[in-house]
């Protein structure tokens, strides 16, 4: 028998008043009717050598006075584990698809300098190779997302890669890994076979690409037998269906000798290409047309999950959302190549509804790495030399940690609706999950940036006892983080307080209840 609470009374602690609120909006969550697990891997991340993602984001080399350990920066490792990051994808990207590992193995000073000519055209020194990035992500606590060239690389190439990091015999690749200053096993449950193999890795056919991909897929093995690695095709380049189709056919068909574990599917938030969606200034027509371009992740997903039930009806294979986030107008002054842009209260309302969008999808998307963690694109953490600061995106993901590996809920409320000129969005979206310890988490975002909205929440199947939280909103829409006001998009803590949940305009809040 289903409990019943009363409407739980909750407001936002706030240094100031709060306008004028409209008419309830209530949601009703069912915690009686758990749903599938929402995958902690959907809170990916993505590290690709572009720009000062890797070089001053992450590495800054042994003899840096920015504190690091072996030359990765502590306060940016600190920030990561405090987001519990679950994997990191490497090393690209574009990158990826022109990366050679034994460039980035062995003394740096005997380490095969290059150009990287997908991103500004600079030099790439690789000092951050493999065992580099090992280092980093067991700092951080995160697995490895590797993916290996298959655009200009060979298939005995990633063969030797994955022999070098997993091998657990003497054989002369693990030798040559032990020399180089590692005698365990390096942990890689994530491959990506290629990257962008329809654009940057090749332009190939869908049908080109599979008959390749089948042959990585076999011979790129995990040498550690005590390891289980998940193998993860290229899949669709957004709402092109080509290589769904064709990579989801061959599985369907496959023979003993390969598998796969997720198709990837790439769609950034762009308005158009090139992008020139401006980071900040922005007004109310841009905001809203870039949020309604951003909710079209849903629709996307629903027709490659389509395509993948025609041929995978249990969902044995994951949908793959690799590279997701939004892809703004580059900042003036900044190196052309280096996709360096602000984040702003827009861009965190654009994390939730996608994180939002895939929790929906649990059963299907169990994967996603956003683009990018640190300095490029819809990043995490920006850094100049020695100071460092958290983007309102970081502060979505740190606030949405407690929906890892939860069971989803499902709610029910009335969206609403938020209309500037012709374009027409949800004025409210919602998901809520009950996590290990059997606490029900709720996520509430309003996505109109001019009217708040007071939220009522009720609750079947659950006795709460208790509620916390916190609420990310700011002064504009557009407000950013900078070096010289850290907090300017920061969340503020939420307590009970005989009321209701008021969410501000442009705003998102994530709440907990314990139960009795």
């Amino acid at each position: 028998m289903h409990l019943r609470s009363t409407l739980l009374a909750l407001a936002i602690a706030s240094a100031s008043a709060l306008p004028a609120f409209a008419q309830d909006v209530v949601v009703k969550v069912d915690a009686g009717k758990p749903g599938p697990t929402i995958d902690r891997h959907i809170f990916g991340q993505f590290a690709e050598h572009l720009g000062h993602g890797i070089y001053e984001g992450i590495w800054v080399g042994k003899d840096s006075k920015i504190p690091n350990t072996r030359g990765v920066r502590n306060d940016v490792v600190a920030a990561l584990r405090d987001l519990k990051v679950p994997n990191i994808r490497w090393p690209g990207g574009c990158f990826a698809d022109e990366y050679h590992w034994r460039n980035g193995i062995g003394p740096k000073d005997q380490r095969r300098a290059m150009v990287n000519t997908n991103w500004g055209g600079v030099m790439e020194p690789n000092e951050f190779g493999t065992h580099e990035f090992f280092d980093f992500i067991e700092q951080v606590g995160a697995d490895a997302y590797v993916s290996v060239n298959v655009g200009s690389g060979t298939v005995q190439e990633a063969a030797d890669w994955l022999e070098y990091m997993t091998a657990v015999h003497p054989t002369a690749l693990a030798k040559e890994r032990i020399a180089n200053g590692r005698k365990e096993a390096f942990q890689v449950p994530f491959v990506g076979l290629g990257n962008e193999n329809w654009g940057c890795g090749g332009a190939m056919s869908g049908d080109y690409y599979v008959d390749l991909m089948k042959v990585f897929a076999r011979y790129t093995r995990n040498y550690d037998p005590s390891q289980k690695m998940k193998q993860i095709a290229v899949g669709p380049d957004g709402a092109k269906t080509e290589y769904t189709e064709a990579v989801m056919k061959a599985w369907s068909e496959r023979v003993w000798s390969w598998n796969l574990d997720g198709l990837s599917l790439h769609n950034y938030t762009i308005n158009g290409w090139p992008p020139s969606i401006k980071a900040t200034g922005f007004g109310e027509a841009e905001y809203a047309k870039f949020l309604h371009e951003t909710l079209g992740m849903d629709q996307m997903i629903r027709t490659h999950a389509a395509i993948m039930d025609r041929y995978d009806p249990e969902k044995k294979v994951a949908l793959v959302v690799d590279e997701w986030g939004s892809w703004l107008a580059p900042t003036e002054g900044s190196t052309p190549g280096f996709l360096v842009q602000q984040n702003s209260m827009r861009d965190a309302i654009l994390a939730a509804l996608n994180i939002n969008i895939f929790a929906r999808h649990a059963e299907r998307v169990r994967m996603a790495n956003i683009a990018q963690m640190v300095n490029v694109l819809q990043a995490m953490i920006f850094t100049d030399k020695e100071k460092m600061l958290l983007t309102p995106t970081y502060h979505v993901f740190h606030m949405y940690v407690p929906f890892q590996d939860a069971t989803f809920v499902p709610v029910a409320f009335d969206k609403g609706s938020y209309k500037v000129g012709d374009i027409v969005l949800p004025r409210v979206d919602a998901i809520a999950a009950r996590d290990a310890q059997g606490t029900l988490w709720i996520a509430v975002t309003n996505i109109d940036p001019t009217r708040p909205v007071e939220v009522a929440l009720d609750v079947a199947g659950f006795d709460p006892a208790s509620a916390s939280g916190q609420l990310l909103t700011a002064p504009r829409m557009d407000s950013v983080n900078t070096f010289e006001a850290k907090r300017t998009v920061a969340p503020v803590p939420v307590k009970l307080d005989g009321g209701k949940l008021r969410l501000p305009p442009h705003s998102v809040a994530v709440v907990g209840l314990k139960a009795n």
